[in-house]
């Protein structure tokens, strides 16, 4: 079974700003009449706004798109998303694109198979929102695959009722495809490190590499695992600190802006001219900070996708549990 580290933290943020928008459920939905501007492939993170223009046919976009609600588990469990959801919006179980062993995205020919299931070729344009990081997970998986363009809805569900837009309720059924996806899968294999020898290997023959910890600062100092099914604490040996998800979260649990995302990195020696591998427990936290890097112009990023959950399985591989402050000093 796999822990979302961050979900008690979420759910109170989004609990909050949902109550908010509670009362505008069942509105009319309309964008009253406002106008949305288009945004690049590259864009990643969107507005509600910018969605609800999609929905309404006022984007290029709309003419291929697809909505998906991410979420660890079946739809039968997700009361969230049961109870309201985005109109079109359908539920996506992050198993369907992880495999169970290391928790690492599944093969390209199964993750073939996920998008023909969500009616997803490379031409679609697929829209993830979700109450955790497995949404900005779900969107690297299909960024890798290839799928051309990728948004995830800044803010969620919350900025999405904040906004007046009415929720469906129950549950919507992908639409599958028979169409060929039009590229092979993983199209940006690039994009990932899947295990520590990946890594290691990067660290020994690159002085620019930067392996960039996504975790909380009990996590990166060896206080705690972070996970109940991980029993060691420790960071890779080499790793310096990208900050925890919540420092890339505002209030309302939209993202933080990208030049407060480079100060955090800056203040541990991470610059765009390092060549830099994001991780985190097992992959999902890591995504924000790739996403954000990937939208604005960043083409030396990747994403370890084992994490410490894998590093951590072979007593071989070199640990260390310091302070932020000293890994920047250790390894500039």
């Amino acid at each position: 079974m796999k822990k979302k580290f961050f979900a008690v933290f979420l759910c109170a943020v989004m609990t909050a700003a949902l109550a908010a928008g509670c009362a505008s459920q069942g509105n009319s939905g309309t964008s009253s009449g406002k106008s949305v501007e288009a945004v690049a492939k590259t864009k990643v993170f969107v507005s509600a706004d910018w969605v609800k223009s999609v929905i309404d046919g006022k984007q290029d976009e709309s003419k291929n798109y697809k909505i998906i609600e991410a979420a660890w588990g079946p739809v039968a469990d997700d009361k969230s998303y049961n109870e309201g959801h985005i109109p079109g919006a359908v539920h996506m179980n992050t198993d369907d694109i992880e495999e169970p062993t290391y928790w690492n995205i599944r093969t390209g020919d199964e993750i073939k198979k996920v998008m023909a299931n969500y009616g997803i070729t490379k031409d679609t344009t697929v829209i993830v929102y979700g109450a955790d990081s497995g949404a900005t997970r779900v969107a690297f998986v299909c960024l890798w695959a290839g799928v051309e363009n990728v948004k995830v809805i800044d803010g969620g569900l919350a900025a999405w009722t904040k906004a007046g837009y009415s929720t469906n309720k129950g549950v919507e059924e992908a639409k599958a495809t028979t169409a060929d996806f039009g590229a092979a899968i993983p199209a940006h294999p690039e994009y990932v490190l899947s295990m520590p020898a990946d890594v290691k290997a990067e660290m020994a023959k690159n002085s620019k590499f930067r392996l960039v910890s996504i975790r909380s600062l009990d996590e990166f100092e060896g206080k705690t695992s972070g996970y109940s099914y991980i029993k060691r604490g420790g960071e890779p040996e080499g790793a310096v600190w990208g900050h925890d998800e919540p420092d890339y979260r505002n209030a309302d649990g939209t993202f933080i802006s990208f030049d407060k995302a480079e100060k955090l990195w800056a203040d541990q020696g991470i610059t765009k001219d390092n060549e830099i591998a994001f991780y985190c427990g097992t992959g999902w936290r890591a995504t924000i900070p790739w996403l954000m890097a990937y939208e604005n112009g960043w083409t030396n990023i990747k994403l370890y996708d084992g994490g410490w959950f894998v590093w951590q399985m072979d007593e071989s591989n070199p640990v260390q549990a310091i302070t932020p402050e000293e890994a920047a000093a250790k390894y500039k």
